[in-house]
């Protein structure tokens, strides 16, 4: 089956969307990363989602956030594929569109993200790159990465 892949505003979102995003979130980042932490947050609701479905199944996700909610420039976060679906290159997918996305919906040249270290090859392989040392957030290394066009 055919991924269909959505870009919503918050509002846009239908109940069903929402719940299976933070499910789906709550499974991988606080349950599979044994990582108790606020995963809602007030950044939610002025970001854009992005989402890969297969039928009613959600695939992937992230969020694009615009310059100013987490950093001076875009940003990209919450990237997760279903432990379902994975090593299908849904990720890659995912990430691919959600550059173009953010690039194009704010018309910006950079994008900041806040990298799980063990990711920073996959992300490298996308162009971003490493522009901090490894800081521990939530109790997991993670390195800010910079993507410019």
């Amino acid at each position: 089956m055919e991924i269909k892949w959505k870009f919503n505003c918050f509002k846009e979102l239908s109940v069903e969307e929402l719940y299976a995003i933070l499910q789906l979130r709550n499974e991988v980042f606080v349950v599979e990363q044994n990582c108790v932490y606020q995963d809602t947050d007030s950044k939610d609701a002025s970001s854009f989602h992005l989402s890969g479905w297969e039928g009613v199944n959600l695939v992937a996700y992230c969020r694009i956030l615009p310059p100013g909610v987490s950093y001076s420039a875009a940003s990209i976060g919450r990237v997760v594929s279903s432990p379902n679906y994975r090593n299908k290159g849904y990720g890659r997918e995912l990430m691919n569109k959600a550059i173009i996305h953010t690039l194009t919906q704010f018309n910006c040249n950079t994008i900041k993200i806040s990298a799980q270290l063990y990711l920073q090859k996959f992300y490298e392989q996308l162009g971003f790159r490493q522009m901090s040392d490894s800081y521990l957030e939530d109790n997991i290394p993670h390195i800010e990465m910079l993507y410019s066009r």
